[in-house]
């Protein structure tokens, strides 16, 4: 499976001050831009904020090219999304809205760009440690989302690749053709991460204690 992005970036190495920036102030950044796209109702205040993420973004050294890739995937959804709010509330509202989504997908990829996944994965760890009091486990948690990072990628580029091979073979329209290998391929997917965390004893929470209850019936079974 040939490897794909999808709308965050990866970490790209280096010294700018945005790389230097703490990691609460970046998650604030991200948590303040998702808050600014309900607040901002004027389209002009959410292209300057788009503005100031792209050139924050572009500081970071991580290049335009990364930027555009960044936000390819959801370019034909926002324009859906844009023509519909535009038909039903004007030009302004579908505006403000399309522009608010880039600027949440920008902070995000500023994030992701600047800051290695296993600093990223600590920090959530660090967040969810006041939960533990109510049941959270935080290095599930970022196990969960360490998997979620690297699944979106690869179903995305599982559909790529089968969509490609699609059309070589002239089946693009053919929704068997597309949907069904795509399903296969994450389900086997999903079997191999689950094995993989079995294998390093990182199932569902109460299975261990389950499977010696399960034993200790069976000896008393045997022994009756």
């Amino acid at each position: 499976m040939s490897g794909h992005g999808f709308l965050l970036v990866n970490y790209v190495p280096g010294t700018s001050l945005v790389h230097r920036a703490p990691l609460w102030l970046k998650f604030l950044s991200v948590v303040g831009c998702g808050m600014a796209s309900f607040l901002v109702v004027d389209w002009v205040v959410a292209t300057g904020v788009l503005a100031l993420m792209c050139i924050v973004f572009l500081a970071s050294g991580a290049g335009p090219a990364r930027l555009f890739k960044a936000v390819r995937p959801i370019l034909p959804v926002l324009a859906a999304i844009g023509l519909l709010q535009w038909w039903q509330l004007g030009g302004p509202v579908a505006a403000r809205i399309v522009l608010n989504v880039l600027v949440c997908v920008v902070a995000a990829s500023i994030l992701t760009a600047t800051t290695p996944m296993q600093r990223l994965l600590d920090g959530v760890v660090s967040l969810a440690v006041p939960f533990r009091r109510f049941g959270a486990d935080p290095e599930r948690f970022a196990l969960t989302i360490a998997i979620m990072l690297r699944s979106i990628p690869f179903i995305a580029g599982a559909y790529s690749d089968v969509r490609d091979s699609a059309r070589a073979r002239g089946l693009e329209r053919n929704p068997r053709a597309l949907v069904l290998p795509v399903f296969i391929t994450t389900v086997a997917y999903a079997r191999q991460t689950g094995d993989a965390l079995a294998a390093r004893g990182l199932g569902e929470p109460g299975t261990e204690d389950d499977d010696m209850k399960d034993n200790d019936m069976q000896d008393d079974a045997g022994r009756g």
